[in-house]
Formats: C-alpha cells, sequence, structure tokens
C-alpha cells in the first residue's frame, strides 16, 4: 500500500478538505440521540411547546447539515478517487507499453489486461470508500463510544466489551483474505487468456465445429475462478454474520442492564432511549469497518499486482561503448556468432553469423519454428542475446538507446495489428505524416488501388481488427505503414503470405526501384519471395544451414533447392 501514497499525495490537500467537512457532519450527526435524551429527560416535562419545537428544529437541522456534508464530502472523494485512479492507469499502461519482450512472456498479455482492468478498479473502489466510510465509520465508533461512556459509563462498559471480540475476528479473517484474492486475480488472469483467444479465433472455431470444446474450456477456467470467488467470498463474508452475532449479543446485555438499572432508578428511560440509538450507530460503524477490511484485502491484492509493472526493473538498459565496443567493418548489419534462447534450457539460434551492406537486402527463409522471428527480433532488440552481438553501422545494439534504435526500423509482424480507424490514420499511426507520404506507401506497397476503389478512399473505415479487408488488404496496409516513414532498415515478417504471386512480385520491384537506400530484410516461407535477396539465410532448428545467393544455394543447399521445387517447380512467376 505504500506504493499508493506516492499517488495520493497530489491530492492531499483536496482529500484533507473533504475529510473535515467529513468530520465536522460527522460530529453534527453525532449529537442528534444527544439532543433527542435532552428532550425526552429537560424539555418535554417543562411542556414548553416553544421549547419542543426549537430543539425538534435543531434536530431537522442537525440532520441537514450533516446530509449536505456527507453530500460534499463524497463527491469531492469521487472526484480525487477518479483523478488518482486515472493516473495510476496513466502510469501503468505507460510502464506496460515499455515493458521488454522478455517481462511481457512473463507477466503475459491476458494478465497486464486485468492489471490495467479489474485491478485498479480495485484500488479506485478502495480509496474513494477510505473518504467516505474510512472517516466517518471510526468517528461515529469512537464518539459514540465517548458520549455513551459519558451518559452511562456502565452500559457502555458492558458494550465496549464486545469490540476486542469484533476487532479480532476482522483481523484474522482479513489476513487469510489477501491470499485468496491474489489467486482469485490469477484465476481471473487465466479466464480472460481464454476469453482473448477465443473471441481472435471465433472464425476458425466455427470453421472447426469447434464451439462446444471451447466452450468446454471455458467452462473449466470459469469454475476455477468461480470456486476460487466462492472460496474467498466465504471466507471474506463470514465477518458480517460473526459481528453481527457479537453486536446482537452486546445488545441484548445492554438491554438486559439498562432494564434493571431503570428499574433501580440507576438511569432513565430517555438515556436508555439515546443510549439505544447510539448503539445502533456504533453498529453500523462496525459494519462500515468491515466492508472497509473487505475492500481492503482486494486493493493490497490489486496494489501489488500493479506495482509489480510499474516498478518492473528496465531489463533492457543503455549499455556503454566500453563493455560492448564499437565495429567498423563498413557493414549496415552484421550478427557476429550470436546465440539465444528464450527459456535458457535449449538455444532457440545458435552461432549465427552474417553481414549486410547499406542499402542491401537479405531473405530468410525456413520451416516454422526455425527461429527466422527470433533473428528479427533480437536485431530489434526486443531481446538480448545470450552470446554474441548484433551490430546496426558498427555499433552493437545494446549500446544504442531505444529512442534512437526503434525509429531505424519500418516494421510488419506475422501477428500485426490494425485498429478501428481510417485507412490514412492506420498508415500513419499517429506519425503526423503526410498525404503525400502516405500515398506513397501505399502505392510502393500495391494499397493504392483498392483503397481508392472505397467510396470515401483513404478516408475508409476499418472495423476492429480490419474485418472489412481481405488478409492480402491488410499486409499491403501494413507494408504501407512499415515504409511510410522512410525508415533506414525494412523488416517484412511473413508480410506478403496473403498475396498472390503477381502481387509479391510487383511489391519487390516497386521496393527495388523506390527504396534503394534502404536494407531490407524479408523474412518468408516463400522462396519467391527472396529469390532476388543479395543474401539470403536458409534456417532450420535455429541454425544456418544455407547461406548465399539464391543460384548459389540452389546448388549448395539441398533443402533450399527441395523448397524451391516444390513450390514451384524451380520457376517463379514475376
Amino acid at each position: 500500500m505504500k506504493f499508493l501514497m506516492k499517488y495520493l499525495k497530489p491530492f492531499l490537500g483536496r482529500m484533507s478538505a473533504g475529510v473535515s467537512i467529513k468530520i465536522f457532519g460527522t460530529l453534527v450527526e453525532l449529537m442528534i440521540p444527544y439532543i433527542l435524551s435532552h428532550i425526552l429527560e429537560n424539555v418535554v416535562v417543562t411542556q414548553d411547546i416553544r421549547l419542543i419545537i426549537f430543539w425538534g428544529v435543531m434536530m431537522l437541522l442537525c440532520a441537514a447539515v450533516a446530509c449536505v456534508c456527507n453530500i460534499v464530502a463524497n463527491r469531492m472523494a469521487a472526484r480525487v478517487s477518479r483523478n488518482f485512479s486515472e493516473r495510476v492507469r496513466h502510469d501503468l499502461f505507460s510502464r506496460t507499453m515499455r515493458l521488454s519482450s522478455a517481462q511481457v512472456d512473463a507477466f503475459t498479455i491476458p494478465s497486464l489486461e486485468s492489471r490495467i482492468t479489474t485491478d485498479t478498479y480495485n484500488v479506485h473502489n478502495f480509496v474513494g470508500m477510505m473518504q467516505r466510510m474510512g472517516v466517518r465509520a471510526p468517528i461515529l465508533l469512537a464518539g459514540g463510544i465517548a458520549i455513551t461512556l459519558f451518559m452511562d459509563s456502565y452500559l457502555a462498559l458492558a458494550m465496549i466489551a464486545i469490540l476486542p471480540f469484533i476487532f479480532i475476528t476482522v483481523y484474522f479473517i482479513s489476513r487469510r483474505g489477501v491470499p485468496l484474492y491474489s489467486k482469485v486475480q490469477k484465476s481471473s488472469d487465466k479466464m480472460i487468456r481464454v476469453v482473448r483467444e477465443d473471441t481472435q479465433g471465433i472464425r476458425v472455431i466455427k470453421a472447426l465445429s469447434k464451439a462446444d470444446y471451447e466452450r468446454r474450456r471455458y467452462d473449466k477456467v470459469n469454475n476455477d475462478l468461480s470456486r476460487d470467488e466462492q472460496k474467498a467470498g466465504i471466507i471474506m463474508g463470514s465477518v458480517n454474520p460473526i459481528m453481527t452475532l457479537l453486536m446482537n449479543v452486546g445488545l441484548v446485555i445492554v438491554v438486559a442492564l439498562s432494564a434493571s438499572r431503570v428499574a433501580g432508578h440507576q438511569s432513565s428511560p430517555s438515556t436508555v432511549i439515546a443510549f439505544m440509538q447510539y448503539f445502533t450507530q456504533i453498529s453500523m460503524a462496525m459494519m462500515s469497518v468491515t466492508r472497509i477490511f473487505t475492500m481492503y484485502t482486494k486493493c493490497s491484492a490489486s496494489a501489488r499486482r500493479i506495482a509489480e509493472v510499474i516498478e518492473a526493473p528496465e531489463d533492457l538498459t543503455v549499455k556503454s561503448e566500453t563493455e560492448f565496443p564499437r565495429k567498423e567493418n563498413g557493414a549496415h548489419i552484421e550478427f557476429s556468432n550470436v546465440s539465444f534462447s528464450y527459456k535458457g534450457k535449449h538455444n532457440d539460434l545458435e552461432n549465427i553469423s552474417f553481414s549486410l551492406p547499406r542499402g542491401g537486402t537479405l531473405g530468410i527463409i525456413g520451416a516454422t519454428g526455425s527461429g527466422k522471428s527470433t533473428l528479427i527480433r533480437l536485431l530489434m532488440r526486443f531481446y538480448d542475446v545470450n552470446k554474441g552481438a548484433v551490430y546496426i553501422g558498427g555499433r552493437d545494439v545494446r549500446t544504442i538507446p531505444a529512442e534512437e534504435l526503434y525509429p531505424m526500423f519500418g516494421a510488419t509482424f506475422q501477428h500485426d495489428f490494425l485498429y478501428a480507424d481510417t485507412v490514412k490514420e492506420n498508415i500513419d499511426l499517429g506519425r503526423n505524416l503526410s498525404d503525400e507520404e502516405i500515398v506513397s506507401a501505399a502505392k510502393i506497397a500495391q494499397a493504392h488501388d483498392f483503397i481508392s476503389a472505397f467510396p470515401d478512399k483513404y478516408s475508409h473505415m476499418l472495423s476492429q481488427k480490419a474485418t472489412n479487408i481481405s488478409g492480402g488488404q491488410k499486409q499491403r496496409l501494413l507494408i504501407s505503414r512499415a515504409i511510410a516513414a522512410h525508415p533506414e532498415i525494412l523488416v517484412l515478417d511473413d508480410s506478403s503470405s496473403a498475396l498472390d504471386y503477381k502481387t509479391d512480385a510487383n511489391l519487390r520491384a516497386a521496393l527495388r526501384e523506390n527504396m534503394s537506400g534502404t536494407t531490407v530484410i524479408t523474412v518468408a516461407q516463400r522462396v519467391s519471395s527472396v529469390k532476388d535477396s543479395d543474401l539470403i539465410l536458409v534456417l532450420d532448428e535455429g541454425k544456418v544451414i544455407g547461406m548465399g545467393k539464391h543460384e548459389d544455394l540452389l546448388e549448395t543447399c539441398a533443402e533450399y533447392r527441395e523448397i524451391s521445387e516444390s513450390q514451384m517447380g524451380g520457376a517463379f512467376v514475376e
């Protein structure tokens, strides 16, 4: 919870004002039973109608003041909790966007989504509740006890004797609640993961008639979540019944004692009536305290999960060139004996070495899982190599700041995204590119013709995930986005798999003609997409089994020759 205090500090002034108003309103509310006792004991006996009306008006005035103060304070509390949670969500989302790929793998996407939504909601609720009930309940509790001690200490002590049992109950149950709610959040992460996977693959699920299977898979994680929620709910829900039982026991004791004291003229009926009203207020305050403890357990678990992300260390820090010196050999991109493993058990890439001049073209081909995309991730420093080094312009990528490294690239990936906005905005991606740059990029990417066929052209609205255009059109828009800002290095990771051979050939020709100064790296399954590259790498299980030009590989690499002949019989459409 200390983590949340730094976010509350900017609002301490407003919180203090709201708390002061809440305190004043609660103190006024505490006067109402005392005034009633005064009326019954001292005013009614005088039979003075004016005095009775006066004190009755005072009771109404106190109730009105308490009501207004509570409304104003609650509005201020809502504003503070809203602004507070907005800042937490902002920083959490910002840090999520800056997590390294390894950290994202560790947290998982569903868990990060849950932390940004459910966890921030729990924290928001607790901060708001603390400003409302967290101020009012203790004052009603302490004030009620103080006034009842003043009115009749004997009855008050009988009631106070019950309170330690209540506090002990709440404390021990709340201690069990934090780990239980942490488990609930983890189960929620799993359910979000399944929902996310099924919604993304709903067309495939329907096409393969696997709706019943996916429903059973969802039912399993949903039942797990329900079971964890039920367990946490039963444990935390037992607070209220136990507390109510103890308060009712205390009430019975107080009623029994007050009856004997009134009969013995040691107390007055008016005092007992006021006392019972205070007892009701104290009971309500205790109910509020238990609700606060319940919310605290949820907030504590959620705050810990939020802090894990926001306080996650920067694991891809910029290294010094003293530690990783430059390598001046004229190459634009160079891999030097690079080995890498995602989980540290076996190498996903092993002893990869090659160099590429500025403006050169590199083709990477290989079977699924051979390490093609992993090589790209190391080049863009999504991960750090375990062994060897990756150089761009003679500089080890570990020594290049992110704000300098990433603008070098224009990239499309296997699972890239388009969002619900216009075609123009999807190509621009917030970079404030000119219309000429966007149109030029679309023409190179062979996207201009189909965009122009839309009634509203570049203002055409795409649906979520661009389901209202074809797969080939999506890929051409993604390529347009990648080349629109004139990158130094263009990465096309399996970005032409949905293109027909003619469009693919036209795309490659347009890239050669218009982007001669850009180093182009093409990752593909098709030989036709890489055959004109200056250098082709053939990967198999993370190792280079062939390297060279297309003609050389047809002679020296059996696997490459087999792929070529199986796809087009050695002939290509140009």
